[in-house]
């Protein structure tokens, strides 16, 4: 272990990989907080503590891990259905088909946005989520006209309080769905 020198006080540098495994890691301008541990050395008298140390960016693909279950459609690209990092979890954009055929349930907006949240629900569980653990969704609609009926059947899977949200009509959805949502959950 290095230190990390800033003003009167001097911090530990410490490989990524090795915070990690140590304590729950928040990071912010260039310095991370341990919850619970104090990493610091006063080079004077003072006795005040610094739960900070500096670090390094890191691009490690080690913190990222793809999130693939059946249950759920495949992804229609070079895409992921979702990434976990740094403890949440990123739902690609999920669609209204039944992950047996890749067909569309139906044409029918709501019956299409029932199957985009049971989708979601699976591929949250596979990466340890669940619905009360979303933060932010993303929807998007062929027809924002469908806002309502959309409302309805969403406010059905997420409880108060509900996550952050926005909802966008688009000129055009993969497949031609009538909607799409993406989210992120918290672990």
């Amino acid at each position: 272990m290095t230190w990390c020198a800033a003003r009167s006080f001097h911090w530990p540098v410490m490989e990524v990989g090795a915070l990690r495994t140590r304590a729950p890691l928040a990071v912010g301008m260039g310095c991370a907080s341990f919850a619970g541990t104090t990493w610091w050395r006063s080079s004077t008298s003072s006795k005040r503590s610094m739960p900070f140390a500096c670090l390094g960016i890191s691009t490690s693909t080690r913190i990222k891990e793809a999130i693939q279950t059946e249950k759920a459609p495949a992804a229609l690209g070079p895409y992921s259905q979702a990434i976990k990092a740094n403890n949440l979890v990123f739902v690609s954009g999920v669609l209204g088909l039944i992950p047996e055929t890749g067909k569309f349930i139906s044409e029918d907006v709501e019956e299409q946005t029932e199957q985009v949240l049971k989708n979601m629900g699976e591929i949250l569980k596979a990466g340890g989520a669940s619905y009360s653990s979303v933060v932010k969704t993303t929807i998007m609609l062929a027809d924002l006209k469908d806002f309502k009926k959309v409302n309805e059947i969403y406010a059905k899977y997420f409880l108060s309080p509900a996550p952050a949200r926005s909802t966008y009509q688009v000129a055009a959805l993969p497949l031609d769905a009538k909607i799409e949502i993406e989210c992120i959950a918290a672990l």
